[in-house]
Order: C-alpha cells, then structure tokens, then sequence
C-alpha cells in the first residue's frame, strides 16, 4: 500500500472514530472539554519526541494526566469543568511551546503535532485507531443506552440505581483515546473539528439519537478522505483541508435545517 493510499484509509478510519466519538462530546456537552484535551496534550508530543519515544504514547500519558488534572479543579468549591478546561488548555498549549523552545534541534517537525500530517502516518496509526474505532462500537452497541440514559437525564439515572461515574469515565477515556488518535491525521489544534463537526452536523439533521450516532462516522469519514484529496489536488496540508471539509459539512447541514424549517413554517 503507497503512502497516499495508506493516508486516504487512514482518513477514512479517523474520521469515523472522531464522528462516533464526537456525538459523545456535542451531547453530553464536552466540547471544550475535547478542544481543551487536544491542545493540552501537545507537550506529551514534544517530550515524547525528545525522549525518542512513541509520540501517541506521549500524548496519551499527557492526556490521563490531563483528565486527572481538570477532574481535580472541577471539584473545587466555586469552580467547574469549564474553568479547569480553560486552564488546561492554556497552561499545557503553553508547556509545550517552552519545551519546543528548550529543544531547538527536534527530530520530527512540531508543525506535524498542532496541524497534522496523515501523509506520514504508519502503519500502526491506522492500525491504533482501526482498534479505537472497534472498541468504540462495542462501548455503543452494549452500553448505548446507559450512557444516553445518563446523557439526557441524570437524576432519573441516579434514581434507577445506576452510578453516573463509570459512565463519565468511560466517556472521557474514549474522548481521550480519539484525541490521541486523531493527532496524527489533523493535529492538537484541528482535531476538535474533526471531533466537534460530523456529530454536530448530523445533529442538524437526525430525528433520532441513533441517527446521530450513524450519520456522524458516515460524515466524519467522508470528511477526512474528501480532505486528503482536496489536499492533493489542491497542493494543500491534509489536517487544515480535513477540518475545513468537516466545517463545511455542518454550514451546509445547518443551512439545510433552517430551509426546512422556513418551509414548514406556518404564514401568517
């Protein structure tokens, strides 16, 4: 397989994980929790990069250190989940730009870890996030409707018996995974949007939280391969192409909505 048809399944797969994935963050809310994770776990990359070790084993050390980290400030009396976001999204992006600058002379360009570079991604990246994808459908497929029970009504949640923190965490570690996943493919600054977008396009236009869950992968895919090849028509970088195409499915799936609710709309 060439380089470009390895970036093209690589795509294909990214997308999808950060589609299914990403109708996790738009409806449970965490989408600044995701964008704050993705910059955040750009020192794990560049200290892995320094110790010559996996970059995605890197990040994924930032991230549980990360979750950990916000999970501390968000109980914190008078703070929150947003607040922690937003300090951790600005002190790591910041960590990891000082330890750039004490290492000058790194192997590997750090442009590859804020906007992506799928063209360069092995065959263990795909590999990873194939497994991440698989874990994610059996996490959807078997404890679905747990987690949409917790998602939409919390307090008939707890009064069921259940206890919501497995399922937060379970939540977060697949969050986390995907961001980890997705570094590769768009990087920490654009992987939000390859998170973010494909579910909240989908959202636009499902009737039904299972169409959400089935049109967003569908979208996501189609996101990352039409930005590959739009990359390589156009002679552009693969992580920028992928994220506009992904914000370009929600403009026009928003802009499908609003049509058709102007059409249903009675007239005076």
């Amino acid at each position: 397989m060439g380089y470009f048809e390895k970036a093209l399944l690589a795509a294909l797969v990214i997308g999808a994980l950060s589609g299914l994935v990403g109708s996790l963050v738009v409806l449970r809310q965490r989408t600044f929790f995701a964008q704050a994770l993705t910059h955040a776990t750009f020192p794990g990359a560049i200290a892995a990069a320094i110790l010559g070790v996996s970059i995605p084993l890197g990040a994924a050390v930032a991230a549980v250190a990360i979750v950990g980290i916000m999970t501390v400030i968000g109980r914190v009396e008078r703070q929150g989940a947003q607040v922690a976001s937003g300090i951790v999204l600005t002190a790591g992006f910041a960590l990891g730009v000082l330890l750039q600058a004490l290492n000058p002379s790194l192997p590997v360009q750090v442009d590859s870890y804020l906007v992506g570079s799928i063209l360069t991604v092995t065959t263990g990246d795909v590999l990873l996030a194939a497994g991440v994808l698989l874990l994610a459908v059996a996490v959807m497929v078997f404890l679905g409707k747990e987690i949409l029970f917790s998602t939409f009504d919390k307090n008939g949640f707890r009064a069921a018996g259940y206890r919501e923190w497995p399922i937060e965490l379970l939540s977060l570690a697949l969050i986390t995974a995907t961001v980890v996943t997705a570094m590769p493919a768009v990087g920490a600054i654009l992987a939000i949007a390859l998170i973010a977008a494909p579910a909240a396009a989908a959202r636009q236009l499902a009737r039904t939280t299972t169409q959400i869950f089935v049109a967003a992968p569908l979208v996501g895919a189609a996101s990352g391969a039409i930005g590959v090849l739009l990359s390589r028509a156009l002679d552009v970088a693969a992580g920028p192409a992928i994220a506009l195409t992904a914000a370009g499915f929600f403009l026009a799936a928003l802009g499908v909505h609003r049509l058709g609710r102007a059409r249903i709309r009675p007239r005076a």
